[in-house]
């Protein structure tokens, strides 16, 4: 298991559950918004997460798996592109997982991701995830049916999966790999807005779908998947946080400031040279001309 233990937060999805989906905060108090340049605190956080890469890839001891959900327009992928642009792309993969092709059908619903997991020295980012297999399936059973899965569109077989992505996470913890999980929590209004953007400003446009609003027309019951979700998988060792979505500067700093504080807990260090290694530099560096 790695040195990684979530600690307290106010925005963590305690581990015994009773967490509250509709009494989450979707934005903080106007006092907390104004009190910090969050943009600003942004770029410093961001400068330490690029340190902490480096040494998170040279040490090379665990992987970071960072796992996004939100509703469409919850700003995932702009808080992916402000959070991660200090860190040495070669050592940072994004997946977005999308519909599930012909080949990942014929496997068990977390076969797809495995693929995709970082090694260790290495940050993995999953834009929606094995997650979408007990929100979206379970708000569209159909689904299920399209998987050729054995399993019934029942309460049962949702409480499995719960129970085997808890058993899956528990397996890469204790194999290094620390996990953290965020789910970007915008309300209603604010997809609303951000829906309107997207229509309005051509430069914008090509991200809106109109089946969009058939999955709005279904909010309810995703609060509902989303509630269960979060109270049976949050753990020390791959918690959930709910961040409040409506202000991306403020939802962004948050996301970075529990990715450095996560990768600060591991004790990285850079590899020490010594032995018949040290001296093989040292003769390198007089044959570099070094006096």
């Amino acid at each position: 298991m790695t040195p990684f233990n979530a600690q307290p937060h106010p925005y963590l999805v305690p581990f015994k559950g009773g967490f509250r989906v509709d009494k989450a905060p979707t934005s903080p108090d106007k006092k907390t918004l104004k009190s910090i340049d969050w943009r600003d605190n942004l770029e410093k956080k961001k400068e330490r997460i690029g340190r902490l890469q480096h040494q998170l890839f040279a040490d090379n001891r665990y992987a970071l798996l960072i796992v996004f959900q939100a509703m469409d327009a919850g700003g995932k992928d702009s808080t992916i592109r402000h959070v991660l642009t200090g860190v040495n792309p070669t050592g940072v993969r994004v997946t977005s997982f999308k519909k599930p092709s012909a080949l990942e059908l014929q496997h068990d619903f977390l076969w797809r991701s495995v693929a995709h997991l970082p090694a260790r020295g290495e940050i993995g980012v999953f834009n929606r995830s094995y997650y979408e297999e007990v929100l979206v399936v379970r708000v569209r059973p159909e689904l299920l049916a399209a998987q050729r899965s054995p399993e019934p569109a029942a309460e049962s077989t949702w409480l499995d999966r719960l129970h085997r992505i808890n058993d899956h996470e528990r397996h890469l913890a204790a194999s290094g790999t620390v996990i953290l999980k965020f789910w970007l929590n915008v309300s209603k209004e604010e997809q609303r807005r951000r829906f309107l953007k997207r229509i309005e400003r051509p430069n914008k446009r090509w991200k809106f779908r109109a089946a969009d609003l058939n999955e709005r027309e279904l909010w309810d019951d995703y609060m509902d998947c989303y509630d269960a979700c979060l109270n049976a998988t949050s753990k020390p060792w791959a918690p959930w946080y709910a961040i409040p979505a409506d202000d991306k500067p403020f939802m962004r700093w948050q996301v970075a400031d529990l990715i450095a504080g996560a990768l600060g807990q591991l004790g990285l260090a850079f590899p020490v040279v010594s032995g018949e290694a040290e001296a093989e530099l040292e003769a390198a560096a007089r044959a570099l001309g070094r006096p």
